[in-house]
């Protein structure tokens, strides 16, 4: 039954799901954008998302460790008031819509038409529909019918006295895109800020990991510890790798233009300017965990003389002749979906047993098409094609790596960039490189680990780096290696500041 309603003065579809039998076995997907919705057409992908979960909307999804069906459309020139199908030849995962199992669905339609949020359904913008109880049978045509009436609206920064956000334009990265970029960091204050208007403050920026953003500043100013003896109070900045690919883990890219300069020569200065920060190098740290811990090692390395030192945590391939197990060099390339066996290479462990694969784990990522992990690294590593998109690393059929991408990607190997400058590098990071991974990290991160800190013993660098016994990538940052590296950082700062930098 079709019927009519008013949708904020404007007649749209009922979000009502429509089933109809035909004679050929399909399944289609209509969504229409409701008339108010947009004020003019609109290019973008369209998606729906399946859940036979009982609660939570779908649009959220894809849950990497627990993942549903759900499928996606490149459209243009999408109008208010137009309907567009999404039939069977759609891309689909994890099987083609027509092989989605029968059974009972919570299902809900998106537009993603966001620029710079990795996560479709999280993008300030981006429309969406209500969610809709559907049965999908066991053969005979079905068709399900979506309205986007709903608007995902921008999160609030969660300020407060001592928590406070910098919105800049970046003029470089405005340069590069052709539009308007903003960048965005979030400050938490130390608690003697307010009262001590004369004293400076070092700097620890830190940088989140995947799906982190800037908000984060509001969890390390409710984390407040009492000072250890010979502990120093920091200004932290949380910074925000996220980006329309993913995370640009602060390097310079092809795809996602700027970024370390943006934060060198503007974010940096301008926090500088804003607060009462001591401005010299021995005073500006960089940490983070996961990207965030492959970016901070990055800008540790790049900009030697700007920071004083790196604490990175369960950090991103760092030698890509393990990444995630496989070797990007190897001669004759290898496959990402199957190891030398033929056995399918997993991308992650959970208690020791694998829980997800490259293969499928690649097939979410394409689906999505922007905002996934491996699409993130692409997005990075590999230059621009000639569709302006990442050129892509493997076959994604068979898997193979592609040997000429892969030496595009030796620029944005760390493990390779120390050993071709160590005569410039090593002097500059002398007491400066802090490592840390877990020995069972879920997504197999340590075996780089382990190879850089082969590489730095041979470089004949002082850097410490250390692989924890038992821990993986979430148990690994605890509040005992948090507290250790706020001290570590502490005597750094102490030993290597001016003497009048030092209060």
């Amino acid at each position: 039954m079709l019927q009519r309603i008013l949708v904020g003065g404007c007649l749209a579809l009922c979000a009502a799901a429509i089933q109809t039998a035909y004679a050929a076995d399909s399944v289609n997907f209509e969504v229409t954008l409701a008339a108010n919705a947009s004020e003019r057409p609109a290019d973008g992908r369209l998606f729906v998302f399946l859940s036979q979960r009982d609660q939570g909307e779908p649009r959220l999804g894809p849950n990497w460790f627990r993942p549903e069906p759900f499928v996606g459309l490149d459209v243009r020139g999408f109008a208010p008031g137009e309907q567009r199908r999404i039939e069977s030849s759609a891309d689909a995962f994890p099987e083609p819509l027509a092989q989605l199992p029968p059974g009972h669905y919570r299902a809900q339609a998106l537009f993603d038409r966001d620029l710079d949020h990795h996560h479709p359904g999280r993008a300030a913008g981006n429309l969406y529909s209500d969610v809709l109880e559907i049965d999908i049978p066991e053969s005979g045509d079905f068709r399900s019918s979506f309205v986007l009436t709903h608007v995902v609206e921008a999160r609030a920064f969660p300020a407060s006295e001592t928590v406070e956000e910098v919105q800049l334009r970046s003029e470089v990265l405005s340069r590069f895109h052709g539009r308007d970029v903003q960048d965005y960091a979030g400050v938490a204050l130390p608690e003697s800020y307010a009262s001590e208007p004369e004293r400076r403050y070092p700097v620890i920026y830190i940088i989140p990991g995947f799906g982190g953003s800037h908000r984060d500043a509001a969890r390390y100013a409710a984390k407040r510890h009492t000072l250890a003896e010979g502990e120093v109070e920091f200004i932290r900045v949380v910074l925000s790798g996220d980006c329309k690919w993913g995370h640009h883990v602060y390097a310079d890219s092809a795809t996602n233009g700027p970024r370390a300069t943006a934060l060198v020569t503007e974010m940096i200065p301008e926090i500088e300017r804003r607060y009462r920060t001591i401005s010299t190098p021995q005073a500006r740290f960089v940490t983070g965990h996961s990207s965030g811990g492959w970016s901070s090692l990055w800008l540790q390395v790049n900009y030697p003389d700007v920071f004083g030192g790196v604490w990175s945590t369960a950090p991103d391939p760092v030698d890509f002749r393990d990444f995630q197990r496989v070797n990007l060099y190897a001669e004759p390339p290898l496959s990402l979906y199957v190891d030398e066996a033929d056995a399918r290479r997993p991308i992650a462990r959970r208690g020791g047993e694998a829980s997800l694969y490259f293969d499928s784990f690649g097939q979410m990522d394409d689906v999505i098409k922007r905002g996934g992990q491996l699409r993130s690294f692409e997005a990075v590593f590999s230059p621009r094609g000639a569709d302006g998109e990442p050129v892509r690393l493997w076959d994604r059929t068979t898997g193979r790596i592609d040997p000429a991408v892969a030496r595009t990607w030796e620029t944005y190997d760390i493990r390779l960039k120390l050993e071709r400058e160590w005569p410039t590098l090593g002097p500059k990071l002398a007491g400066k490189l802090h490592i840390w991974t877990g020995e069972l990290d879920t997504f197999f991160l340590e075996g780089a680990v382990k190879l850089l800190a082969q590489s730095l013993e041979q470089l004949g660098s002082d850097a410490q780096v250390t692989v924890v016994p038992g821990k993986d990538h979430s148990s690994l940052l605890d509040a005992e290696l948090a507290r250790s590296i706020r001290q570590q950082m502490s005597a750094k700062f102490r030993t290597s500041s001016e003497p009048a930098a030092t209060k």
